[in-house]
């Protein structure tokens, strides 16, 4: 069904099957009708601010999350790769967050919390799996997280797993510092 065999996938009644999260919530949001709008609006415009925050985090502040947090999947703990991909977090990612996407807005260009924050905040989970790192995320970012999983409080079981799996991690680097 999925070439990539990753997650989430939905497989269509015509056997076409989407995957990667982002084209799934988009998806899920266009077939939704008056309730995938709330989550992903039509105004062109502030679909393509949801649609650059989606891409944001897929193309440049994703691929800083592996190295850091996937120690708690049995991954590498590399500590020199994961300080310098938590340093490109500090100086270039974080800012896009807080000074571009979060400046005027609780949200992502938004007052109320849209795909893009689902898309964003809860990987932001990852890097409790390095407490001393997580310790060093600006309290703006870390607020911004809360306040997105609160909004989304029916999905507490599954990004509690998660949570779960990062602060209780075991990994002999974990405990590594900056």
């Amino acid at each position: 069904m999925n070439p990539c065999h990753c997650a989430p996938t939905v497989e269509l009644d015509n056997g076409i099957a989407i995957w990667e999260s982002n084209a799934v919530m988009r998806y899920l949001c266009n077939i939704a009708g008056e309730k995938g709008e709330k989550l992903y609006p039509s105004d062109p415009v502030k679909r393509a601010q949801i649609d650059l925050a989606m891409d944001w985090r897929q193309t440049s502040y994703y691929p800083c999350l592996p190295a850091i947090g996937y120690i708690v999947f049995g991954m590498d703990g590399d500590t020199e790769a994961a300080k310098a991909k938590f340093e490109e977090l500090q100086e270039k990612h974080f800012k896009v967050l807080m000074d571009v996407f979060l400046k005027d807005t609780k949200f992502i260009f938004s007052d109320t919390p849209t795909i893009a924050d689902l898309a964003v905040a809860p990987t932001l989970t990852l890097i409790m799996a390095r407490p001393k790192f997580w310790e060093a995320v600006p309290q703006k970012v870390k607020d911004y997280r809360t306040s997105v999983l609160e909004h989304f409080s029916h999905t507490k079981e599954e990004f509690g797993m998660l949570e779960h799996m990062c602060t209780t991690c075991e990994h002999e680097s974990a405990n590594d510092g900056l």
